[in-house]
């Protein structure tokens, strides 16, 4: 990232690099990369108060979906093979990749496995179907494909893709505090989302998130140490506080109900661990249809990955002025390896989640933060009931707030005096958000750079590959047609 636009360092500037202080910071380059032990530790909590929603999410997307046989997921089954697969593969990346990137299930990817391969064929032949697509990514990151791919996109679409992950980590955030609702169809309006409820904020949770967004602004505006991590940890006793005195419904909160629990330990259940048949949905659907439910793990698993890597690593500075981030051929591969884990333990795909730039915002810079993160995913395995202590609307502000800054930090960066660049990225950015999907705004900045450089003559400055990776988002966007076309249902 240019030096003359680290919006990200309002929150904690940089400190002068110096010599190695112990094995530990030497192992991890804390101090070669401006960051201190204090730091990580507060980047890997706040990355995990932010993402901890998944032990709970995850395994309701995955257990309301039913397999070819009738059969469904335990639910407690699946709370510790998503916190378990979170942890290692955090973990992993943290000291293999040395990067402050955490892993989990990956939304959307298991609403695919969800309602579309499972109903198709049993859950041990969708969960195989997930660890065929990570073997695959592991052999395109292991012939440099991966790496070429992801260096054939232009610096302008780069900081696109930057700047359309922090406005959907935005979305994200206001959404999950209720702050924005989707608008029932019964309402039949034109608009999808709307203010609070029926275009009003109400109810105590709101409130503790509106709170909570203007500490988290003021404290980062000030510099204050630990912003985020503060913010977190005081909107959280608020809202215990605030839930004992008002008697506030537990849905009001969403997934977690900020209360103390009535116990603190967890049984964890590893009943799913392994699960898994390779080949068997092959067998059930066909090759053709099998390799295109394969193809659309992949796919979602290649770009998401890519987009929140290179968004991260942005906000992070650990990007040289050519957009390239060192050690990125085992960030990549650490990514490939977690999805094929995810199906292993029938997770789902697990893979980068956007939810590290709360820790990044915090000063995170390295994978130290990592295995804070993990560790405390590995302990939810069995203090799940204290870790879902924290509510939405206390973790949600740090992703409004940090979707700010990265969207600040990354909008000089793009030519938009030339519009073949401009009109891509301009793309690129409102897709994510409006479609909900990483994936989908790198697919229509591609398609729309490819186009446009076309249009105008300019088809020889293409890379091949990125013509090759237009042609996969073609597909992509046409897999409807084509499943139609096929028989697939």
């Amino acid at each position: 990232m240019p030096s003359s636009a680290p919006v990200s360092a309002g929150i904690e500037q940089k400190s002068p690099s110096g010599p190695p202080h112990g094995p530990l910071d030497r192992f991890f380059r804390i101090t070669e990369r401006g960051s201190s032990v204090p730091r990580e530790i507060r980047g890997g909590f706040a990355t995990f108060f932010a993402m901890a929603y998944i032990v709970v999410l995850n395994p309701i997307i995955l257990g309301a979906g039913q397999d070819k046989f009738g059969h469904q997921l335990d639910t407690a089954q699946l709370v510790t093979a998503t916190a378990l697969m979170a942890g290692l593969s955090t973990v992993l990346m943290g000291v293999i990749g040395n990067v402050p990137i955490a892993l989990a299930a990956g939304l959307g990817i298991n609403a695919v496995v969800s309602l579309q391969l499972a109903p198709q064929m049993s859950w041990p032949d969708a969960m195989g179907m997930v660890v065929l697509a990570g073997l695959v990514l592991m052999i395109l990151v292991a012939s440099g494909l991966r790496q070429r791919v992801l260096d054939a996109i232009p610096t302008g679409l780069r900081r696109a893709i930057a700047i359309g992950i922090g406005l959907f980590i935005a979305l994200i955030g206001l959404v999950d505090a209720g702050f924005v609702t989707r608008n029932p169809d019964a309402a039949h309006t034109t608009v999808p989302l709307g203010l609070g409820v029926g275009g009003r904020l109400e109810g105590w949770p709101v409130l503790v998130f509106v709170l909570g967004l203007a500490l988290t602004f003021v404290l980062v505006i000030r510099k204050t140490k630990g912003a985020i991590l503060i913010s977190i940890v005081a909107m959280t006793v608020l809202a215990i506080v605030v839930n004992a005195i008002a008697s506030v419904p537990d849905q009001a909160w969403g997934l977690t109900v900020p209360k103390l629990p009535d116990t603190v330990v967890g049984t964890p259940d590893f009943g799913l661990i392994g699960d898994v048949s390779l080949f068997g949905g092959f067998q059930q659907v066909g090759l053709l249809t099998g390799c295109l439910f394969v193809f659309t793990v992949l796919l979602s698993g290649f770009f998401d990955a890519m987009g929140t890597i290179i968004g991260v690593g942005e906000e992070a500075e650990l990007v040289d002025q050519e957009g390239r981030m060192p050690g990125m051929g085992k960030v990549l591969m650490v990514d490939g390896a977690a999805v094929a884990a995810g199906g292993f333990g029938s997770a789902s795909a697990t893979t980068c989640f956007v939810e590290s730039t709360a820790g990044v915002g915090e000063g995170a810079r390295t994978g130290l933060a990592n295995l804070v993160t993990g560790g405390l995913f590995l302990l939810a395995l069995v203090f799940t009931p204290l870790a879902l202590v924290v509510p939405s609307q206390a973790a949600t502000p740090a992703l409004v707030v940090v979707g700010f800054l990265i969207m600040a930090s990354n909008i000089r960066g793009i030519d938009w005096d030339d519009f073949t660049v401009a009109a891509p990225a301009f793309l690129t950015m409102i897709a994510m958000p409006f479609t909900y999907s990483i994936t989908n705004g790198i697919g229509l900045g591609v398609l729309a750079f490819v186009l446009l450089r076309v249009a105008t003559g300019r088809a020889r400055s293409l890379p091949w590959l990125l013509n090759v990776v237009g042609g996969c988002f073609l597909i992509y966007f046409l897999l409807g047609p084509i499943e139609q076309l096929v028989g697939v249902k």
